[in-house]
């Protein structure tokens, strides 16, 4: 199985596909187990490969629990068929990583991916003296600094990329929150939803009319269905208007979710199940 993943190895995204699979040694290569990985710098490139099936799944972040959606990623469903089938939920700790023997005197600026540098802004707080710098993914900037050799450069990543490259981890769980995490969707080009699949995601445009959020919020409401997140997002080929990720509770085969997508798509101009799947631990 060929697995997409955005960054190289040693990234969160990497990781959350080995905790999805239960490799229990993060640095083993996954193709030792069946699987090969291949690391994407374009998310969009990955989801064409996943369409044209050059990939038969790929992980996608969607959302973190310090700074919430992950919008960019989010919005590229509304141009892709893709579909979600599975979820993992990835425990971020944030490492200071540098070249062996550097101080924290000698750090004149860190570099990490902006989702990173923003999960870590207390300790840039605390440390006005250090420049962040955005890169384009965290194992990427242990990467980068290492090629510099340079003490006065630091990198915000996970342990996995400073145990891959050599490097040492300065300070540990720097975090703003220790509850930090990022959930994952798993994407495939086919709806091959699993039997025990309990969470629904879905996108809609609700009708230019009054009360129509409201009252296809209803439909949820009167079937007993419990909704466990709302994202209003732009719809961005359109000027001021807006669509609606909705998760919820069930599975595509039970009567009340069938009956809700029945009413749900009387209610709105577009719907489009983007998944059924197994809620993740630490999940709702």
């Amino acid at each position: 199985m060929k697995i997409g993943f955005q960054g190289v190895r040693g990234s969160f995204s990497d990781a959350a596909i080995r905790l999805y699979y239960g490799s229990d040694d993060h640095k083993k290569e996954l193709k030792d187990s069946g699987y090969e990985t291949v690391g994407y710098d374009d998310f969009i490139k990955m989801l064409q490969d996943v369409n044209a099936g050059v990939l038969d799944e790929a992980f996608f972040p969607v959302e973190n629990t310090t700074t919430g959606i992950i919008a960019r990623t989010y919005d590229y469903f509304q141009y892709y068929n893709v579909y979600a089938i599975g979820e993992v939920v990835e425990p971020i700790v944030q490492n200071l990583i540098v070249i062996p023997g550097t101080r924290i005197e000698d750090i004149r600026t860190v570099y990490s991916h902006p989702e990173a540098l923003s999960q870590c802004s207390k300790f840039f707080r605390n440390n006005p003296g250090i420049k962040s710098v955005s890169y384009s993914d965290t194992a990427q900037a242990v990467e980068y600094v290492k090629s510099c050799g340079d003490k006065h450069k630091a990198a915000i990543a996970s342990a996995l990329a400073g145990e891959i490259n050599d490097m040492e981890i300065l300070e540990p769980h720097i975090q703003n929150s220790n509850s930090n995490m990022t959930r994952f969707l798993v994407i495939t080009n086919r709806p091959d939803y699993p039997e025990n699949a309990n969470k629904v995601s879905i996108y809609f445009v609700t009708r230019h009319t009054p009360a129509a959020l409201y009252n296809a919020l209803g439909v949820f409401a009167s079937l007993g269905i419990e909704v466990l997140r709302l994202e209003s997002r732009p719809i961005v080929t359109k000027i001021f208007e807006y669509c609606q990720y909705v998760d919820f509770r069930g599975n595509l085969n039970d009567p009340d979710v069938e009956e809700a997508l029945m009413r749900l798509k009387n209610e709105c101009l577009e719907l489009i199940v983007l998944g059924n799947y197994k809620s993740a631990p630490f999940a709702l």
